[in-house]
């Protein structure tokens, strides 16, 4: 397996896909690279090369007892761009992977970076807070630690059904995509998944999307569950100068699957600008 050691001896596993423009994916909580096959798979066909790496403590990475924070995600991110020598990099992030482009972009500039896409992303801030009151209060994620804690297993089981939106009228999700999610997310280790859910509470990106100053696509489920429209999209397309907000009418968190097809033209589309 192609494997990348960074600064602090951390193994981290990366797909490599075709040729071409390069577009570097970051996935979300508590995924991993496997979730972005719809897309790598399209954009690989279109001649487009695409990358994806499993963030450390899920997947096939390395799972250290410690490094779950946002700057450390986006100094990893940093160091696969660097060693693969990329350039004129399209970055695509899906909720905390959002963040991590974000902090990458706040940490290291853009003069790699042609352009970013945020899907479903926890900018540009997740929890409520005192000066962001339209975010999620900290009762959630405490009930997240919890869960995981308790029965990690059972509580991924509901997550997967929150992710497809899979208990609501109209729901159209296979029990093999149940599966195949349940599956990606119990690769993570337990210490990663529960450091990264308040990684992705506490973290405030609004300084870092001050930096942007590349072209931005924003791209948010209507009926997203977990990372909710209105505390997170609606915001950062205020804040982010000229970005362009797509919400993708009744899809859930889980667009990535469920609005596939949609998704990837729209991408396709963005990367050819």
């Amino acid at each position: 397996m192609p494997m990348l050691t960074v600064r602090d001896n951390t193994r981290l596993y990366y797909k490599d896909w075709g040729d071409g423009p390069a577009v570097v994916f970051s996935h979300g909580w508590p995924l991993n690279s496997d979730m972005w096959e719809n897309q790598m798979m399209f954009l690989a066909s279109e001649g487009y090369r695409v990358i994806a790496h499993d963030r450390r403590g899920f997947g096939r990475s390395d799972q250290p007892w410690v490094g779950y924070d946002h700057d450390t995600f986006s100094d990893d991110l940093c160091e696969i761009i660097e060693a693969l020598d990329l350039k004129d990099v399209s970055l695509v992030g899906y909720a905390m992977g959002g963040g991590e482009i974000a902090r990458y972009i706040g940490r290291h500039g853009t003069g790699r970076i042609s352009r970013a896409v945020l899907i479903g992303a926890t900018t540009p801030k997740l929890a409520r807070s005192e000066d962001y009151p339209n975010g999620v209060p900290e009762a959630v994620f405490e009930g997240v630690r919890a869960g995981l804690r308790a029965d990690r297993a059972e509580f991924i089981r509901g997550f997967s059904r929150l992710f497809f939106g899979a208990d609501r009228d109209g729901a159209n999700v296979s029990e093999g995509s149940l599966m195949q999610l349940h599956q990606i997310a119990m690769q993570s280790s337990l210490k990663a998944a529960h450091d990264s859910i308040t990684a992705c509470a506490v973290t405030d990106y609004r300084h870092d999307i001050e930096k942007f100053d590349v072209p931005v696509l924003i791209i948010h489920g209507e009926d997203d569950a977990f990372v909710p429209f209105h505390a997170t999209a609606r915001q950062a397309a205020e804040l982010i100068p000229n970005a362009v907000l797509k919400v993708c009418e009744g899809a859930p968190h889980g667009l990535l699957f469920t609005h596939k097809d949609r998704l990837n033209s729209d991408l396709l589309t963005f990367l050819r600008q």
